[in-house]
């Protein structure tokens, strides 16, 4: 017990260390609970920030290179630019070494280094240029964090010099403002790139060898040098390396690193996004031998001290195809009344201790990519599918929650103990509803056990669902795809995934399970990784309520979360619905991982984490062992958990990670989609606008949901439209035609091109919407003058928000 005391103590309070992966330097802190691989920026962005927060400390290359165990390696390039900071007199060191503090810029942000006049942060290309958003005033960067603001500054093409989506930059704020007068600047100096891989398509030309990458990260081809590097052939999907980013007069040039197979192929455009995103995909081989030891060493006949639940009445409810089941469920209800809810989740801290390699992969990927026809593990398949995955008829081991509520549904005590469970039925979401709502059906394939223990679920599950909106919680209504392949891996179809009453059953019961443990290591004090969603900015809010009016859905107290919940459900199943709901997420904060108690705004509570997903997710594992440890302590003045910063970081980490792989299955989606619309050239489809800009129309195909455009060109081809910012849509003052969002069209397919993600449609045939009525605010244009007015054309020289 003393020794298990004193590493508790010693928990996190370690030196840091660093290593080179993936071109970035990796920090390491290793303790007896966890380890933690937290990808640190780029050398001069790392020194940048140490200097500005150890400014008035004297600096020696020699103290740094042994502070942060700088590998060989690195050191002479570590060493270099350090140098040339102190040649361009960015930290303001003195010839005795020492650093005065970072200068404040204008606008009161934080850029460690950089002088006066000049801002660092992160920038992000659009049509017709870039936005710039600078580091937020504490100094950290989180480029998938990060919302544009109102003061975001414009860069233009020729301003841009060589930087790249997703860089950090220095950039000086130019006096003269262009261009409706946004705020303007000029990148200066790269310090970080995002990315130095991308990948694209292969092809020669006047014998040289050229790659156009995919997406919309390079308007021009890349230069790969003498064609055949690497075996490849004209029309192959390639992996390159950029030796020299292009800028508006120069063209970019890189190297060949991998090929992937020929495009269009089944399988390389899943390569393709994985490479392109950087998600790792193959598992070390000291992983791999170390899960295959967690095998080999499990033995379910030894308990140890765990609490024997294998014969309660348990089950899984999970979607048709999954093979990692997290969580299973048991239920019971006393003679007053009350419920005792089980919510089991796989413990998978048991087979990844902390600092091993498998808990390095783990961290490294911080999440479980599920994609199209493949599914790349946080942890090897022989944990997630097998030794922790809660799998019917088998003994696994567990961490369990126990929650009592009253008959009203109200919380009154959680319990933790560390278990082991024999789910006795494996129920597909598909499966549930239809059994509850016959019994007689039920009886003939499921034991009355386990049709009670359905039952007993489903009433306590819709008691708590409406509790929690009482509350004030928000639902939104977002439309999930699904993806059905052949068996040679090609698109068949697409559907919208259903969520039902059965998937709202364990939603409420795996809620109620992560605020009962986030409240009990908040009870205790104990620093851990919170899942928080910020309060909406609001001026966002306020123009959100302005477009919801103009749609006929007055808000007149945008803040009451009661009133936005009201408007979800009265707009469900309507035309506008798809753009309600996305018109709220984007007037939101995203959810993020971090160490601050900042509270849940969706689901109104003050603390919650995520618990219930250690398979797939890392935060849970962290947690997981947090929890361990609460449950295993004698005392509770040991001290238990990370100091916040360290914390802060992880969830930095883990937040990226979380976007990175939702992105991932975004764009292999819509890549698989656009393949199967290229063969349907010339045929008509029925679609809903969900999108209107100035600059044309989005609609989203129903039948195959993928969103393509209309230009504003096409529409204007016999009059002229006019384009309403708060109203969101185009309109004639001559003939009263009118496109808005919700409205039903047919459309063809004018141009795709799946490897730059692009769609184009050609319009077909729209709604008949009676002729609208010219508002008060149409009046103040001035009809006469407008009717002069020509047509508005997309400019080339000035960009769009």
């Amino acid at each position: 017990m003393k020794s298990v005391s004193r590493k508790l103590d010693r928990a996190f309070q370690v030196r840091p260390s660093y290593f080179q992966c993936a071109g970035m330097l990796v920090l390491v802190k290793d303790s007896p609970q966890d380890q933690l691989l937290v990808p640190m920026k780029p050398i001069k962005a790392l020194l940048l920030e140490y200097l500005a927060r150890h400014g008035d400390e004297p600096i020696q290359a020699r103290s740094l290179i042994k502070r942060f165990k700088i590998p060989k390696p690195q050191r002479q390039e570590f060493e270099d630019t350090l140098k040339a900071l102190l040649r361009q007199q960015r930290t303001g060191q003195k010839t005795q070494k020492k650093s005065r503090k970072p200068e404040q810029d204008e606008r009161g942000t934080t850029a460690p280094g950089v002088p006066r006049g000049l801002i660092s942060g992160i920038v992000r290309k659009s049509t017709g240029g870039a936005w710039f958003t600078p580091h937020p005033p504490n100094g950290a960067a989180n480029a998938y964090l990060a919302d544009r603001s109102r003061d975001d500054i414009f860069i233009y093409p020729e301003d841009l010099r060589d930087a790249h989506d997703g860089d950090e930059v220095v950039v000086r704020v130019l006096a003269k403002r262009r261009g409706n007068g946004r705020r303007c600047g000029r990148v200066e100096e790269v310090l970080g790139r995002s990315t130095n891989t991308f990948v694209g398509t292969y092809f020669e030309h006047e014998q040289q060898g050229f790659v156009r990458v995919d997406g919309a990260a390079f308007n021009e081809p890349v230069w790969v040098g003498d064609p055949g590097a690497k075996g490849v052939q004209p029309d192959d999907k390639v992996v390159i390396q950029m030796a020299r980013f292009p800028t508006v007069s120069r063209m970019g040039e890189a190297v060949i690193m991998e090929l992937l197979g020929t495009r269009g192929d089944p399988g390389v455009d899943t390569k393709a996004v994985v490479r392109e995103l950087g998600l790792p995909h193959d598992f070390s081989p000291a992983a791999l031998a170390e899960a295959r030891e967690q095998a080999a060493a499990f033995d379910e006949n030894d308990l140890g001290d765990r609490t024997d639940l294998t014969s309660e009445t348990i089950i899984t409810i999970d979607p048709v195809d999954a093979r990692d089941f997290d969580d299973a469920i048991s239920l019971t209800r006393s003679d007053d009344g009350h419920w005792l809810l089980g919510v089991h989740v796989a413990d998978v801290s048991h087979f990844v201790p902390a600092g091993g390699a498998l808990d390095q992969e783990a961290v490294l990927r911080g999440t479980s990519v599920y994609l199209p026809g493949q599914v790349i593990p946080m942890l090897p398949e022989v944990i997630s599918n097998n030794l922790a995955s809660l799998q019917q008829g088998r003994v696994r081991l567990t961490k369990s929650v126990f929650i009592e509520f009253n008959e009203k549904g109200t919380p009154l005590h959680a319990d933790f103990k560390n278990s082991a469970i024999n789910v006795k039925h494996r129920f597909a979401y598909e499966e549930v509803m239809p059994l509850l709502k016959d019994p007689q059906a039920a009886a003939s394939k499921v034991t009355s056990e386990v049709f009670a223990l359905l039952g007993r679920m489903y009433e306590l599950a819709m008691l708590l669902r409406q509790r929690r909106f009482e509350d004030g919680a928000l639902e939104l209504f977002l439309p999930e795809v699904k993806i059905q392949l052949d068996r040679d891996g090609n698109v068949s179809g697409a559907i919208q995934v259903a969520h039902d009453e059965s998937h709202q059953i364990i939603e409420e019961f795996m809620l109620a399970a992560n605020i009962a443990v986030a409240t009990k290591l908040t009870d205790l004090g104990i620093k851990f990784l919170r899942r928080t969603h910020g309060t909406p900015d609001e001026l966002k809010l306020k123009g959100f309520a302005e477009f919801v009016a103009s749609l006929g859905f007055p808000l007149r107290q945008f803040h009451d979360r009661h009133q936005l919940q009201r408007l979800l459900t009265e707009v469900h199943g309507q035309p506008v619905e798809q753009a309600v709901n996305f018109a709220l997420l984007r007037s939101m904060r995203q959810a993020e991982y971090t160490g601050e108690e900042d509270g849940h705004y969706a689901l109104a509570v003050e603390n919650y984490c995520h618990f219930t997903s250690p398979i797939r997710r890392y935060p849970d594992l962290t947690v997981h062992r947090l929890i361990d440890a609460v449950i295993r302590r004698s005392d509770r003045r040991q001290k238990i958990g990370a100091r916040t910063t360290d914390v802060n970081k992880l969830g930095q980490h883990c937040s990226l990670t979380e976007r990175r792989a939702a992105e991932a299955e975004r764009q292999l989606i819509r890549v698989k989609l656009l393949r199967l619309l290229a063969t349907k050239k010339g045929e008509t489809f029925d679609a809903i606008i969900t999108g209107i800009e100035k600059f044309g129309i989005f609609a989203r195909c129903v039948a195959y949901p993928v969103d393509g455009m209309i230009p504003i060109e096409q529409l204007q081809k016999t009059e002229l439209l006019d384009y309403d910012r708060v109203t969101r849509r185009l309109f004639s003052r001559r003939s009263g035609v009118a496109y808005q969002l919700g409205d039903a069209l047919q459309v063809q397919i004018a141009r795709i091109d799946p490897d730059a993600r692009k769609l184009e449609w050609t319009l077909v045939a729209a709604s008949q919407r009676p002729p609208i009525r010219k508002t008060p605010r149409d009046e103040s244009r001035g009809s006469k003058h407008n009717e002069k007015r020509k047509p508005t054309r997309r400019s080339k020289s000035k960009p769009r928000k």
